[in-house]
């Protein structure tokens, strides 16, 4: 599938030109495929990377047009259980043109993001692509801290694994998270690198320098969150266990306060009994026979709990 667009007032106007300056290849077909390779010049390795959700970031500069491999997080589904991935997009940037490569229907200027940075060119379109990336990451980040939260509230009263798996699933996405927007890093560096050799006016490299900034702000905040979870995980890990072991414990003294029971009823249910009380109404025996019982549950529950049976046992101070 192939979508084109036209610049106009500092936005994107669907075309039908084949001569577009900003094309999007979504997941490409094979005869897309092969006109890609015949009219960008590239080759089919460059081309299978672009589509590579695993691909790492990098550019390449020829004298004709610059090729990228920058990663995105993707969008996130109810069925992925809390594990957020990214994937691979690929640009080509020509004096006149950009064309973006993706397995998915990406949009190239993100709805509700403020640009400081008029979009003039195509240069100013993939730079302001890049900037809204590194605001797509922030923005999970956020949703991450705020899914752990309501995590960690579930876990405090959990006794399965279910929410303490969805715990694990977050940490894993934030590696891949960092590696991928360490892997932006160095693309952003070495292209700014690129354009100050190459004469580009002071508004473009100050529009990189500002996605340098924002892209290393969002790397040490996603390594703070690793780094947090990471140190958590263990203490969540004990405290599933933890309220497995209280509930199992209460279990433990409802048994011990039955067990005298079972053995009295099952006796008080033999014809013993009956023959014992022969000479009491039955209403009368039965009555004090269930009032025997309450009391022996009553003083056995009262003495475990004297012994702190089934309780968490302070420290002594010294």
């Amino acid at each position: 599938m192939i979508r084109r667009f036209q610049i106009q007032n500092n936005t994107l106007i669907d075309s039908e030109s084949e001569d577009s300056p900003v094309q999007v290849y979504i997941n490409p077909d094979s005869v897309e495929r092969d006109k890609l390779l015949r009219t960008y010049n590239i080759d089919e390795h460059a081309l299978t990377s672009a589509l590579d959700p695993d691909e790492v970031s990098r550019v390449e500069f020829s004298p004709e047009q610059t090729f990228l491999i920058y990663k995105r997080p993707k969008d996130y589904s109810s069925q992925d259980n809390f594990f957020f991935n990214v994937t691979s997009v690929g640009l080509i940037l020509l004096k006149d043109r950009l064309v973006m490569i993706s397995s998915d229907d990406i949009p190239l200027i993100e709805e509700g993001f403020r640009h400081s940075h008029p979009i003039g060119s195509t240069l100013d379109l993939m730079l302001n692509f890049l900037h809204d990336t590194v605001y797509h990451f922030l923005g999970h980040l956020k949703v991450i801290k705020q899914v752990a939260r309501e995590l960690e509230q579930k876990i405090t009263a959990s006794i399965e694994n279910k929410h303490l798996i969805q715990m694990f699933n977050l940490s894993e996405s934030l590696v891949y998270y960092i590696n991928a927007i360490n892997s932006n890093s160095g693309v952003l560096v070495k292209l700014r690198n690129h354009i100050e050799k190459t004469g580009f006016s002071s508004e473009t490299i100050e529009h990189l320098d500002d996605v340098i900034i924002d892209n290393n702000q969002c790397y040490e905040q996603a390594k703070t969150y690793s780094t947090v979870f990471a140190g958590l995980m263990d203490a969540r890990g004990n405290l599933v266990n933890n309220n497995m072991n209280v509930l199992l414990r209460k279990l433990t003294i409802i048994n011990v306060v039955f067990l005298p029971l079972n053995l009295i009823a099952s006796i008080g249910g033999m014809s013993e009994f009956t023959m014992m009380t022969r000479g009491i109404n039955w209403r009368t025996s039965y009555f004090l026979f269930l009032a025997a019982m309450v009391l022996i549950g009553w003083l056995t529950a009262f003495f475990l709990g004297r012994m702190n049976f089934g309780r968490n046992i302070a420290p002594k101070k010294k």
